[in-house]
């Protein structure tokens, strides 16, 4: 077994540094890849676009042709990946993480997973002698490249403390949940809890629209009530109050398929979610429109087309409401 502590290296690069390996160079992928390669780790990269690792490789960061040339390198392990249909071979395909890990290994999945699927890897995993996680993390693409992400992890809490300097690196608040799996559970509720509200809120303010008030002041007036204090009405600023869905921050695909598997997970445990079913059916109607690329929020804009109403507020107009809140 090997012998490694996940201790974070005194200077930039150095002899005896731990290797870290991550497979999944995209949008988030890369920018926490770059904050681990900053901290000073040697760091591996797979993906299936090598340009994707680019800049890190021109850092110095050395490429592996397959998810189990990583494995057979490092002690670490971490994969930022769509979810539950590309982790699975990643992890247990004839060259992925599991054929190729060592064990005293650790492998935490930083995608928006299924808990069926993170359970059976840390299975798979521990029969080798090595250890799985589940640790989604939530921050978007600007936390990602600030390093401002929250990371749920699930897994053996004695490994996870061992490593958390290494999580430390490109996340501001990683933190311990409980058994492999709970961390899922953190993020798929987390997640459909914001799409939630988002349906909820296209169908107040195409409501109060269709009433006769401007957006803007509608937008205004709600976010000094208690619920707005808490600016929970800030969240649709960038999209839906300015009628703009691209670029996206977050894609709806990719929410599409975190709603999904809150739902399913729901159905799998005989929990009634009747409006967690009707923000993934708004969802399903966007994805049909061909909207899938563009910002998760978009479904927001079929409520105002059965309200028959618009929003489209002047983005400065926005922002001078956010600003004069910033000078109080």
């Amino acid at each position: 077994m090997w012998r490694w502590t996940c201790s974070r290296p005194r200077t930039r690069r150095r002899a005896d540094a731990m290797k870290v390996g991550f497979i999944g160079l995209g949008t988030m992928g890369a920018f926490m890849a770059a904050n681990i390669q900053k901290a000073g780790y040697e760091l591996v990269i797979h993906d299936i676009r090598r340009e994707a690792g680019a800049n890190r490789l021109s850092a110095g960061a050395a490429w592996a042709d397959s998810p189990r040339a990583v494995a057979e390198q490092c002690e670490v392990i971490f994969t930022s990946l769509p979810g539950p249909k590309e982790v699975e071979p990643v992890v247990f395909g004839p060259e992925g993480i599991l054929a190729g890990v060592k064990p005293g290994a650790a492998y935490f999945d930083l995608s928006t997973n299924s808990q069926a699927l993170v359970k059976r890897f840390a299975e798979a995993l521990a029969a080798k002698g090595a250890f799985g996680f589940d640790a989604p993390v939530s921050g978007g693409p600007k936390g990602a490249e600030s390093g401002k992400l929250a990371i749920w992890v699930g897994g053996d809490r004695a490994v996870f403390d061992r490593c958390k300097p290494v999580l430390d690196a490109f996340g501001d608040q990683a933190a311990y949940i409980g058994p492999v799996g709970s961390a899922t559970v953190a993020k798929l509720v987390h997640n459909m809890a914001g799409y939630a509200i988002q349906t909820a809120m296209a169908e107040v303010f195409s409501m109060g629209v269709k009433a006769g008030m401007d957006p803007l002041d509608l937008w205004k007036a709600i976010r000094q009530g208690s619920l707005g204090r808490r600016r929970t009405f800030d969240r649709i600023t960038d999209q839906f109050l300015v009628d703009r869905y691209d670029p996206p921050a977050f894609s709806l695909k990719l929410a599409h398929k975190d709603v999904s598997l809150a739902v399913q997970m729901g159905r799998d445990l005989g929990v009634p979610m009747r409006f967690c079913n009707l923000t993934l059916e708004e969802m399903n109607e966007a994805m049909n429109r061909g909207w899938e690329n563009l910002d998760s929020r978009v479904p927001m804009k079929l409520q105002l087309e059965r309200a028959g109403v618009a929003i489209a507020c002047d983005p400065a107009a926005v922002q001078a409401v956010l600003d004069a809140d910033k000078a109080k």
